[in-house]
């Protein structure tokens, strides 16, 4: 496997104002091709440090990637810094500066001089387009001090750099490997990473083809499992075995065999057997229905959202009896299930589910983290309480996470 740095270059990153996306993109998708990420470096807009972290880079990796500084603006100085640096001349690409001419007329803006900066670049490069904006990529081949090295420049703006790495980046590195590299990804609700690893110990011990890598965020745990062709075994059939043995040990913890949200996998599920969904929200305040509507097509099962924050809209919009709330309070067990089977019974919905606890701050004796979420679908109700830890965010969203994957099986035994 080829060796990585990732060398991110902008003052902005260093001063906190922008958070660096692109590292995490692109190490996220280079083992896909058999490049693995070996080292993260940020450094401003100078180019005496910029010069140092490249060659620092250089002496440590096989492919060093740069984001950023690739601009008609003076500070954008990373082609101009890393061509001095490797001892090569600047040189007109002119297609590309008849695109970036092009960019400016189609767009009705008159093309200042500095632009044209944009379309020179290290002799014998590889010019990499760039359709959402000026500022072309270009990669690298070279005998270095260290050896042969490929150094590949992208732009910093995600929305230029993202569709340039896919389309031009990927395929570079996939026509090099003598095996490609195929991998899946599992995602897991309700098992911890550490356990994840513990009952993966069989399979983890003495890795070799496939490999498995865990990582966790957010409540939700994710297996990639990558492995390259093996005499005359697919990398596919190799990778498809593995991930039918975690599947038989983690069962239905297992949500998705696809590296997607558990959003996404509800709404599939939902529209696969023609059900409605809806919701009512109290602690996370309408976050549920912000992630199910986000998904295209989400009118195909989404009925409605309720937020009832407060006891007196329980009762308006869920019906919730005002004697539950005296008698239990607004956290419990039956206030979540009447929230629930209101909701229900409001929305004509197939499928409901309820949210109700303490996110926090704490205040009195409130037990911040405790978490009641009910599940009303055909032949299926429950409540379930949860104790979620963390600040107010990572407990309202663990409550969502849990709350869709309640409904994710409530669908599964329907």
């Amino acid at each position: 496997m080829l060796r990585a740095e990732i060398l991110s270059v902008g003052t902005e990153l260093l001063m906190g104002q922008i958070a660096n996306t692109n590292a995490q993109y692109i190490s996220k998708r280079l083992p896909e091709v058999g490049v693995g990420v070996y080292y993260h470096s940020v450094v401003g807009d100078n180019p005496a440090r910029l010069t140092d972290s490249l060659q620092l880079a250089l002496s440590r990796a096989d492919v060093v990637l740069t984001t950023g500084g690739l601009g008609p603006t003076q500070d954008d100085l990373t082609k101009e810094t890393i061509s001095n640096a490797l001892h090569l001349e600047m040189k007109l690409h002119q297609d590309s500066a008849d695109a970036i001419a092009h960019y400016f007329h189609r767009s009705g803006r008159e093309m200042a001089e500095s632009n044209l900066r944009q379309a020179y670049f290290p002799e014998n490069s590889l010019i990499m387009d760039n359709d959402e904006g000026t500022a072309p990529g270009c990669i690298i081949r070279l005998q270095h001090d260290c050896g042969e090295k490929i150094i590949i420049l992208l732009p910093g703006p995600p929305k230029e750099l993202i569709p340039m790495f896919n389309r031009h980046v990927l395929p570079f590195f996939a026509k090099m490997q003598d095996a490609p590299l195929y991998s899946r990804f599992l995602r897991i609700i309700g098992v911890g990473e550490s356990m994840v690893e513990q009952k993966l110990m069989c399979l983890v011990d003495g890795q070799t083809n496939p490999t498995l890598a865990t990582y966790a965020k957010d409540g939700v745990v994710t297996i990639r499992v990558t492995a390259h062709e093996e005499g005359n075994i697919p990398a596919e059939l190799l990778v498809s075995d593995t991930c039918s043995k975690i599947c038989d040990i983690l069962g239905n913890s297992v949500y998705a065999s696809e590296d997607e949200d558990i959003e996404v996998t509800v709404h599939r599920l939902l529209k696969e057997r023609g059900l409605t969904f809806a919701c009512a929200e109290s602690c996370t305040g309408g976050m549920l229905a912000t992630r199910m509507t986000a998904i295209p097509g989400a009118s195909d099962v989404f009925v409605c959202g309720l937020v009832t924050y407060q006891e007196s809209s329980k009762v308006v919009l869920s019906g919730v009896r005002d004697e539950t709330l005296q008698q239990f309070g607004a956290v419990s067990y039956e206030t979540a299930l009447e929230m629930v089977l209101g909701c229900k019974q409001i929305s004509k919905a197939d499928v409901a589910v309820s949210i109700t606890g303490y996110a926090g701050p704490a205040c009195g004796d409130e037990p911040v983290g405790r978490v009641y979420i009910g599940v009303s679908a055909p032949g299926v109700q429950t409540v379930r309480e949860f104790s979620f830890s963390g600040n107010r965010d990572r407990i309202r969203n663990l409550s969502v996470i849990h709350a869709l994957d309640l409904v994710r099986k409530a669908i599964l035994h329907l």
